[in-house]
């Protein structure tokens, strides 16, 4: 099993930003690729980024493409999730996720979840 811990969400003003973390542990090694989604009340858990932990590569949500951005470090298994320019409208619950499976967008392909961080952004 892979355990995910999410942290650094918060409070934040309209335009201000927060950078989320993502620490895994357990058997992260056996997934190929963590990925972020946000899910606001009342809505469909939302896709936001991904990124493979071996080489890198990355796949954005044109929702959030030029004001987030999905990171990484391996020596700490962590990933993170970097978020510019916030808006009112990015209030969620932010969760990461892993994957076995490859460079994934929809909620199904993920196998291992943590427990969400709430991110609150004021007008």
């Amino acid at each position: 099993q892979v355990q995910l811990v999410e942290s650094g969400g918060g409070l934040v003003q309209a335009g201000g930003s927060l950078r989320l973390s993502c620490a895994a542990s357990g058997r992260a090694g056996s997934s190929y690729a963590v990925g972020w989604f946000r899910q606001a009340p009342g809505k469909e858990r939302q896709f936001l980024a991904t990124i493979s932990w071996r080489d890198g590569v990355t796949y954005v949500a044109d929702s959030v493409k030029g004001r987030f951005t999905i990171s990484r470090d391996n020596a700490k298994n962590t990933a993170y999730l970097q978020m510019n320019s916030l808006k009112p409208e990015d209030t969620a619950v932010y969760y990461c996720a892993t994957t076995p499976r490859g460079i994934m967008t929809s909620v199904v392909g993920y196998d291992y979840w943590g427990q969400g961080t709430q991110v609150t952004v004021s007008s």
